[in-house]
């Protein structure tokens, strides 16, 4: 089964991006083998496009797993289910 990977598009200066990224961080403790990556919409001219206004998004696997707003116990959720 390949890892689990927690991708996390935003861009530098968004508040919402920085409580995603922590509320990401800290669940991710719980799960050591899920790795997190963050992509600046910034660096890539689709995805610019595709989610500028739309920032945070959090995916799971290159799935959307929300949009916006980060909610802790979902997001755990969702990981706990990835790695059963």
């Amino acid at each position: 089964m390949p890892a689990t990977t927690v991708t996390l598009l935003a861009k530098p200066g968004c508040h919402l991006c920085d409580v995603a990224r922590d509320i990401i961080e800290d669940a991710l403790l719980d799960f050591p083998q899920i790795e997190l990556v963050e992509h600046s919409i910034l660096d890539d001219p689709a995805l610019f496009e595709q989610h500028r206004d739309d920032i945070p998004v959090v995916l799971i696997d290159d799935l959307v797993h929300t949009i916006h707003r980060v909610d802790s116990a979902r997001l755990r959720a969702a990981l706990a289910a990835e790695t059963h």
